[in-house]
């Protein structure tokens, strides 16, 4: 009777042994596949994380550039720009004191620029104030002659000094 419970016992460690390495076989097959599948899905994850960081970076230089292509496009009046530029130097004397008027507006003969002629009138330190106001302002000015005439005295209401311009606008786009 022992043989045969020996027998039995080594029958069915066999078979339990079969058993555990066939689902041992199986399991370690599909945790391959499992690990194989979170590698691709892993892989497919970092490069959308990739394409939409580099859109947010892009995003993001767009943006950057929009404000430069806004600064730099201040610099340049465009024909239909012309009436804005025109109440800019105006507003460029007002806030220094002075008063100014467009007296005429024109195209060069060589369609290099804008002819702006300019009257301005107020104390010195404000025409002067003008003056580098416009030099630095932030459109490409040439100064092509300037008539300054002390024309009032300082009992009299008018302003004691008045200024003559004629300007050349190089930045304009016709």
């Amino acid at each position: 009777m022992k043989k045969h419970s020996t027998k039995t016992s080594f029958i069915i460690s066999l078979i339990l042994f079969c058993v555990s390495l066939s689902l041992l076989i199986f399991f370690s097959i599909v945790i391959t596949k499992n690990n194989d599948e979170i590698k691709t899905k892993e892989i497919e994850w970092r490069k959308e994380t990739d394409r939409r960081n580099e859109l947010r970076t892009l995003d993001s230089s767009i943006k950057a550039m929009a404000q430069e292509r806004a600064d730099l496009e201040t610099h340049f009046a465009q024909s239909s720009d012309v009436v804005p530029f025109l109440n800019t130097l105006e507003s460029l004397a007002s806030r220094v004191g002075a008063l100014a008027a467009v007296t005429s507006v024109s195209i060069s003969d060589d369609h290099s620029g804008l002819l702006v002629g300019l009257s301005a009138s107020g104390s010195f330190a404000s025409l002067y104030k003008f003056l580098m106001l416009l030099e630095n302002s932030p459109y490409e000015l040439e100064f092509n002659s300037m008539d300054l005439k002390k024309v009032g005295g300082s009992d009299s209401n008018i302003p004691p000094w008045n200024v003559t311009l004629s300007l050349k606008l190089l930045s304009f786009a016709s």
